[in-house]
């Protein structure tokens, strides 16, 4: 596979950019469990933090998704062509990339409604605005079980290999933690009842706060150099 030239390829100028989308989206979602839980709120404040952050989610999600098609091969193709080569799949990046993006898309949905049904309801009720959708979670576990793989980790963390395992380690618990958030969040038909309150937000604020944390190691630094971003764009 053909090398990409830094001077040329956009992933180094995406790459602050797609950092800061989803920190500003991790820290809405851990600050949406909290603003949920207090009754002297009208739920929809918490709702709309829920749906920022998902929105902003989805933002770093398709800048990732971005970059991962920046270092395919074949970069020379025609103009013409480059939404039939953004579409083809040829790296584990990409694949976990696509998979990444449609389940924060996932999550665009549930927010919306979520925040929709808050605004309507006006309840001042201590309650889960947003129940994390159970489609959403699984495909951010799946796309975060790949992203552990070394070329994944390659291409995507060429800028801060000294932190790579700890940034795709930190998002592998933080989907860990949203998938048990969806189970919490299960509303028993018999009885209308959660499943369990405490995991549908604790799963949600630690989940949180995991992919705030791998989020910021990712944010480039002084001392991250040219070459080591190089590296991550050989195929």
């Amino acid at each position: 596979m053909s090398r990409v030239s830094t001077a040329t390829s956009p992933v180094p100028r995406l790459l602050r950019p797609t950092a800061i989308g989803f920190a500003l989206g991790s820290l809405a979602f851990a600050l949406g469990v909290p603003l949920s839980l207090d009754t002297a709120l009208n739920p929809a404040i918490a709702g709309w933090t829920f749906f920022s952050g998902s929105v902003l989610f989805t933002a770093g999600a398709t800048l990732q998704f971005r970059m991962s098609a920046a270092v395919l091969p074949d970069l020379e193709v025609a103009v013409e062509h480059r939404w039939a080569r953004l579409a083809r799949p040829r790296t584990t990046d990409w694949t976990a990339s696509v998979i990444q993006l449609v389940g924060t898309l996932e999550f665009n949905v549930t927010t919306w409604r979520a925040a929709l049904d808050a605004a309507g309801t006006g309840s001042a009720t201590a309650q889960p605005v947003w129940r994390p959708d159970a489609i959403g979670s699984v495909l951010f576990l799946v796309s975060s079980a790949i992203a552990l793989a070394p070329e994944v980790r390659r291409r995507r963390h060429g800028n801060a290999r000294d932190r790579s395992w700890t940034i795709a380690a930190l998002n592998m618990v933080g989907s860990v933690f949203f998938g048990l958030s969806a189970v919490g969040a299960y509303v028993s038909p018999s009885t209308g009842d959660v499943l369990s309150m405490r995991w549908s937000n604790g799963g949600t604020l630690l989940g949180a706060l995991c992919f705030l944390t791998g989020a910021m190691l990712l944010v480039p630094r002084r001392r991250d150099t040219t070459s080591s971003l190089s590296q991550a764009l050989v195929g």
